[in-house]
Order: structure tokens, then C-alpha cells, then sequence
């Protein structure tokens, strides 16, 4: 893989309740990001983050801080999202049952607790990440789609998805992807990703025809998997030949690609972490 596996932070010993963490509490996440501002906890804002740490506070009977493995904006749905929570050497003696009947009757219905697992101390949900999924949906053509409709982008055209495949291709590896991010977050930080597979291919999903982009990276850029879809699918109407592509990241400048797609139709599906680093809880 790329340089730019992980993160490299200096870390601070967790606490919980001021003594060292005896361990972490790592829970998988699902969740229909339609009613949600995203994930990242917003005072006036009803978030992923907002109402999963208040059920997990209610739980715990304590103050508790969220790690996610990746930040989602609004309306961006996740089907693997992680979180990390240090416990006590006490709450590690919590039952997993209870534990997530717990979290479930606290939680509203459109975010669901997957499932619940054990890390040692210091272990982060986002530094220890070693690749991302992503997963865009297009439903291409002229019948609105029934069952994509709230996780997938009603494109009102075709799309070649082969041309599209190939001009995705000129994005796998390592390169600086600041055309692909959000003008304004890329403003003295490093845009250097490395996507390690990028594929566009047709599929069928409860039996509709849809268009997906799937891809695999370190991390990921704000808007980076969007604005890369959006790009994409310029291919894909033929408004610009595969070989674009590759201009566009050259040019490290946002107003270079094409447009940012729609939030609904980007799903987060998958993490990986280090092999053993999390345990059935």
C-alpha cells in the first residue's frame, strides 16, 4: 500500500473518569443518512454523533468521546461506519447482550447498532484504520427507481459505464487529489490520498438496474468520493473523453473536475483494520 497508510498523530493516553482506560469499546454502525446534518456532532443540528453518544452516556452512566473511522456529510449513509469509546476496567465486564439492547432502545430507527467489539487501550476507530470503502449509486435512465431511491442518485440519462471504468483508472495510487476536494478544506493541508482500487461497473440490486463506483483508500478528501463520482459520470454522458481524468487531477485545482454528486447516493461500507486488533465484545 501507499505511504499514506495511516495517520501519524501522537497520542494521548485515554481516560475514563480520570484513571487510564482499561480497554475500547469499538461499535459497527449502520445508518440511513437522510434526517442526519452527518455524523460530526453539531449544537443545533440533529447528527449521527448526537444520538448515538447519548444513548452510549445513558448506558454508561458517564460522559463519553466518539472516534469515527471516517466523517460523513449530510445525507451520506453508512452500512459499516466504526466508533471507538475507551471503557473501564468495569464496563469491559458489561454483557454484550445487554449492552446492545441497550444502545438499540436508545437509538432512533433509521441508525442501527451492527455490532459491538473490544480493542485494547488506545486503540482509534480513525487512526488505526489501514483502508476505506465507499460505495456511489446511480440509478441511470428514465423510470425513477423504487427501491435506490433513497440511496442512489437519479441520473435522467445513460451512462457508459466501461468509459467511465476506464477513465477512473488514471485515480488508483498515490497522488495529490486536490481537485477532487472541497475548495475551502484544502487551504494548507495535505491533499495526498492513495486509492488502492477504483472500479465502475453495472449491477442489479433488488431488481434494478444501477450504475456503482467503488472505492478503496488510506482516507479520504471532504467531497473527495463525490466530486470523483461527479466526475465520473462526465465520462459517462460523454461530455468529456476518458483521457480528462488525468488532467483534471494534474491540475490540483477544484474548479478543474466535474460537479459534486448527489449525498444520497454515497454509501460508507466498509473499514479494515489491523489482522486481531478487534475482538467479538
Amino acid at each position: 500500500m501507499g505511504s499514506y497508510v495511516r495517520e501519524n498523530v501522537e497520542r494521548e493516553t485515554p481516560m475514563v473518569d480520570g484513571l487510564p482506560a482499561a480497554g475500547t469499546l469499538a461499535i459497527k454502525l449502520g445508518y440511513r443518512g437522510e434526517a442526519f446534518a452527518g455524523f460530526a456532532e453539531q449544537p443545533t443540528e440533529r447528527t449521527v454523533t448526537g444520538e448515538l453518544r447519548r444513548a452510549l452516556e445513558t448506558v454508561l452512566r458517564r460522559p463519553c468521546e466518539l472516534t469515527c473511522a471516517g466523517r460523513t456529510d449530510a445525507g451520506v449513509h453508512a452500512i459499516a461506519q466504526y466508533v471507538s469509546v475507551p471503557v473501564s476496567e468495569a464496563e469491559l465486564a458489561f454483557p454484550a447482550n445487554r449492552l446492545t439492547r441497550g444502545l438499540t432502545a436508545l437509538t432512533p430507527d433509521d441508525l442501527s447498532v451492527i455490532g459491538l467489539y473490544r480493542a485494547p487501550a488506545g486503540f482509534s476507530a480513525r487512526f488505526d484504520a489501514e483502508a476505506r470503502r465507499y460505495r456511489y449509486r446511480i440509478a441511470a435512465g428514465g423510470p425513477r427507481p423504487v427501491m435506490a431511491w433513497d440511496h442512489a442518485w437519479w441520473y435522467k440519462g445513460s451512462l457508459d459505464a466501461e468509459a467511465m471504468d476506464a477513465a477512473a483508472q488514471s485515480l488508483v495510487g498515490e497522488h495529490d487529489f486536490k481537485s477532487f476536494c472541497k475548495a475551502a478544506s484544502a487551504v494548507d493541508k495535505p491533499t495526498h490520498r492513495y486509492v488502492s482500487s477504483l472500479r465502475v461497473s453495472e449491477v442489479e440490486e433488488a431488481g434494478e438496474k444501477l450504475v456503482c463506483i467503488d472505492i478503496e483508500g488510506n482516507a479520504f478528501l471532504h467531497n473527495m468520493v463525490r466530486t470523483i463520482a461527479g466526475t465520473l459520470v462526465e465520462v459517462g454522458r460523454g461530455h468529456r473523453d476518458p483521457a480528462w481524468v488525468a488532467d483534471v487531477l494534474e491540475a490540483r485545482d477544484r474548479v478543474a473536475a466535474g460537479p459534486c454528486a448527489p449525498a444520497k447516493g454515497l454509501t460508507f461500507v466498509g473499514v479494515d483494520y489491523p489482522a486481531g486488533a478487534l475482538l467479538p465484545w
